[in-house]
């Protein structure tokens, strides 16, 4: 698969989400369990879901007691999300395993899976700046100005394809090598936080 194939998946899954446009919706994901294009999938119906949740919590009338529950809930989405890009960094990891290095390869400053999780955010920022650009009840100023802000984010969206595409096929020649930093997200654990330990 290109970086446009996996595009592709996250764009499909924005528009989806989109269907519903409902933060409780499930996911209609339609690919097989356990393939790469169904964690593609599935990690960009969540990043969609918490684009949704960020609105909705900077609404400045918004219920205290409502803030926290949906704070609580952008907390676990950041987990389940940054525990989908170490799938995909397993995935590449055992994909390009068997491959011999050059002795002269050089380690990216990221990894494929952290250039796929900003391609699928780019998903969702084209989605929206493009709505935003088309919005009749606005002011023509404003979707002139998100139209100039969509024609950036196509360019980047351009340049990050070319790029990841370019990694992998370095990553398959040798020329470059990935290691794999697992998260050490230090406040979600009850032994490194000392706002939690302090508790015990």
């Amino acid at each position: 698969m290109t970086a446009q194939n996996y595009y592709n998946i996250f764009e499909r899954s924005t528009a989806d989400y989109h269907l519903a446009d409902n933060v409780d919706a499930p996911s209609p994901n339609p690919f097989d369990a356990g393939s790469f294009e169904h964690t593609l999938y599935a990690k960009n119906f969540i990043d969609a879901v918490q684009w949704h949740l960020e609105d909705i919590i900077r609404d400045p009338n918004i219920d205290p007691v409502e803030a926290l529950a949906l704070k609580r809930r952008i907390d676990r989405s950041n987990q389940d999300r940054t525990d989908m890009v170490e799938e995909f960094d397993t995935y590449f990891r055992e994909k390009f395993a068997g491959v011999s290095v050059a002795p002269d390869a050089t380690i990216n400053t990221e990894s494929p899976a952290w250039a796929l999780d900003r391609l699928s955010i780019l998903a969702l920022k084209i989605y929206h700046m493009q709505a935003e650009a088309n919005r009749t009840d606005a002011e023509a100023a404003h979707r002139s100005r998100c139209a100039a802000k969509l024609a950036v984010l196509l360019e980047q969206r351009s340049d990050l394809v070319t790029a990841i595409d370019q990694l992998l096929a370095d990553m398959a020649a040798g020329r470059k090598y990935m290691k794999v930093y697992r998260q050490m997200k230090m406040y979600n654990d009850a032994d490194t936080n000392p706002v939690l330990y302090a508790k015990k």
